[in-house]
């Protein structure tokens, strides 16, 4: 019987202002996962959690991971293994940070390395955005760092990593309630005036050539959005005061996090701690207790990180 393995996953902030779902970024926040091959015979699946939010994870079937990890086993045309999942939590659920990718992501590299590792990374981030149904949280949370995806015409993707100097630090702050995707989504329109959508390439531009060389004026112009904030920030409550006591303390722009209600400043690393403390404080004024910090991206994402370990 094989050894258990160790998937570690981080969190993910995507949408990044004007990147609406093609650009994310992983942060060094994580979910662990531990997979354990159980003996023919015994329960098809045993989940258990801990952490915060873990009473909220589905410990059958149903569960997410395991879902994935089905999902690898049925691409290779496999029976999977009879499996105990014991789940670490640190990334926040339902907050806008990535926790349904780190599932996804676990299932499908856990999957993979009890399978002998048949599949590469591209293969398994195809796999993943099949599953989560967009990329800019799978394929940072897989691969590490800042993250651009694009379909393609033939129905594949194809993904870049895109440099991220230091002097650019993101402020990560989660507010004490959620929203759910479902309804982050439904707000959104179904057509986007021209306008909007020149807009949104000249900002996605300017941010990441910003991002790429530390230039804050460039960041700040880049950190605009026209084709998702403006329809999904009245949901979150305080976004307003929020977002102007971000940019008075020094960032140069504030986004919602993939579809909120976590909300991801840009600033500079001398900055951050300051953007940080204001972004928590105008939130509390608002009667919202917030968590807010300065977070590293992570590198390496969960595929480098398991095969460094193997």
């Amino acid at each position: 019987m094989a050894a258990a393995v160790m998937v570690t996953v981080p969190a993910t902030t995507a949408n990044l202002g004007p990147g609406f779902d093609c650009l994310g970024a992983a942060l060094a926040r994580y979910n662990r996962f531990q997979f354990e091959p159980r003996a023919a015979g015994a329960p098809a699946v045993d989940v258990s959690a801990t952490g915060a939010g873990a009473h909220r994870v589905s410990t059958d079937s149903s569960n997410l991971a395991y879902r994935a990890f089905c999902a690898l086993y049925q691409h290779l045309d496999r029976t999977p293994p009879c499996i105990r999942i014991a789940i670490t939590l640190d990334v926040p659920l339902s907050r806008g940070l990535g926790s349904s990718a780190t599932a996804i992501v676990a299932g499908l590299v856990g999957g993979n390395q009890l399978a002998g590792h048949p599949l590469d990374a591209a293969a398994l981030a195809e796999l993943a955005i099949a599953l989560e149904g967009h990329p800019d949280n799978v394929v940072p949370a897989l691969l590490g760092g800042c993250q651009l995806a694009a379909p393609q015409p033939d129905g594949s993707w194809q993904w870049c990593r895109l440099p991220w100097h230091s002097a650019i630090v993101p402020v990560v702050a989660v507010p004490n309630f959620e929203l759910a995707t479902q309804q982050a989504r439904a707000v959104l329109p179904e057509r986007v005036e021209r306008a909007a959508a020149i807009a949104n390439l000249g900002a996605l531009g300017l941010l990441l050539r910003g991002l790429a060389l530390g230039y804050g004026p460039w960041v700040q112009a880049g950190m605009v959005d026209a084709l998702h904030q403006p329809y999904r920030q009245d949901l979150i409550r305080g976004y307003a005061p929020v977002r102007a006591a971000a940019l008075a303390a020094g960032a140069h722009g504030i986004a919602i996090s993939g579809a909120g209600p976590a909300l991801v400043a840009l600033s500079n690393a001398g900055m951050a701690e300051a953007v940080a403390a204001a972004i928590a404080q105008a939130w509390q004024r608002e009667g919202v207790t917030a968590e807010a910090q300065a977070l590293a991206l992570d590198e390496g994402g969960a595929w480098n990180r398991a095969h460094a370990a193997a």
